[in-house]
Order: structure tokens, then sequence, then C-alpha cells
């Protein structure tokens, strides 16, 4: 028999944003580093990925952090948590600003 919790565990928060193929090493960098800094500040913060996918003409870049709740994302992005965060490092290096991230009630299959 199998036993589905309804409550769910965290808050998944993905942001996404492109970049040439040229600054696509170098914002790797700064994601990896400066960029997510602040995550790791903010309390509720429980995990910090860097996803990078390259294309033919561009490269995305997805930050998907998880957090206890949403209180914890608005320590982190303010009342406002559903509009994306920006970096003086962004400009001149992001193809665009979208306004919006997405969040998700994640969920934790345990091993049986």
């Amino acid at each position: 028999m199998i036993i589905f919790i309804k409550n769910h565990s965290m808050t998944t928060r993905i942001w996404h944003g492109r970049t040439s193929l040229e600054n696509a090493k170098d914002y790797l960098q700064f994601l990896l580093h400066d960029g997510t800094k602040e995550y790791w500040q903010t309390k509720g913060i429980l995990s910090v990925k860097v996803w990078q996918r390259k294309e033919e003409d561009c490269c995305h870049f997805w930050t998907v952090t998880e957090w206890t709740n949403i209180g914890a994302i608005n320590g982190f992005a303010g009342e406002d948590y559903e509009k994306a965060k920006y970096y003086p490092e962004d400009n001149g290096i992001l193809l665009e600003f979208e306004e919006k991230v997405n969040h998700c009630e994640t969920y934790n299959r345990p091993k049986t």
C-alpha cells in the first residue's frame, strides 16, 4: 500500500535568464558565486542549484532554489515574491529581463 502525504515540505523558486554564447562561461561563474550568494544569506533557504543549457544562438540559465515556505522567499525577494530579482551584473549580459519567476510546491518521495 502506498500512502501519499498531502503536506508539501518546501517551495521551489525557479528563475530563468538567457545570455549570448560568448557570455555564457562568465555568467555561469557569476551565478555560482556572487549571483547566488544572497540566497544562502536568507533564512529558510534549503538548496541552490544552477542549471545551464546551451543552444545554437544562446545559453539558458535557471536558478532553482528550495525554501521552507513562501515567507522565507519573502525574506529574499520581498512582498512581491513572484517578481524576478536582478543584479547590476545582469545588465548588458542577459538578453532580456523576465518579469516573473515560477514557484512550485515541492514534494519529496521517500525511498521505499
